[in-house]
């Protein structure tokens, strides 16, 4: 009976300490079988090289007749799904005359994105892509600009102080790694183009 004992325990030890893994019990020396194998991507994936990333960001933006904005802050976005959770802070440095920021939504807090307003942003969608303008000029064409490996284009909802939970201003914003136009790489709609520290992971 001891020997029966001493057998099944040795077998046991053998057993548990074929595994080299200790952090992932499941995980084995051996190699995966074909069927466990990453299939290669596929054609969608490589158009929308951004399954799941990250941003942060902070800069200015102007270029607009008038108004100069500051914004910052960042998220996590999945361009397959649609999921876009991201936020920061804003402020109107000069008075925003022109575009979504001059043309309040919130009858509670009317009138134009003033000098010293605004205090965050957050997301009220994510877009595929929008056209841009830095200056607003008649003559400066539209450019594209698309959500992907390290860009982002969001609807973003824009509060001033004591706004609560109901934005004063809704409008587009292109968050980017490179350069979306020669040296700027942040716009907002209505108010222009800025050079901005921006982070992306992936």
């Amino acid at each position: 009976m001891k020997f029966s004992i001493l057998f099944v325990f040795g077998t046991l030890t053998l057993v548990g300490c074929s595994n080299t893994n200790p952090v992932r019990p499941e995980a084995t020396s051996n190699p995966p079988s074909a069927a466990l194998t990453t299939p290669a991507p596929t054609a969608a994936a490589a158009i929308h090289p951004s399954p799941d990333a990250g941003f942060g960001f902070n800069g200015d933006v102007s270029g607009f007749p008038t108004g100069r904005v500051f914004v910052s802050g960042g998220g996590t976005f999945d361009l397959a799904s649609g999921f876009v959770r991201s936020s920061g802070g804003f402020s109107c440095l000069e008075d925003v005359r022109q575009g979504p920021l001059s043309v309040s939504i919130n009858p509670d807090d009317p009138g134009p994105c003033l000098q010293g307003q605004g205090v965050r942003w957050d997301t009220a969608e994510l877009l595929t892509s929008t056209m841009f303008k830095c200056t607003g000029a008649a003559g400066e064409p539209l450019k594209p600009a698309s959500t992907g490996d390290g860009r982002v284009v969001l609807q973003a909802d824009f509060y001033r102080a004591g706004d609560g939970n109901d934005e004063s201003f809704t409008a587009q914003m292109i968050v980017s790694e490179t350069d979306i136009a020669p040296g700027v790489n942040l716009w907002v709609q209505g108010v222009g183009c800025g050079k901005a520290i921006v982070h992306f992971s992936h």
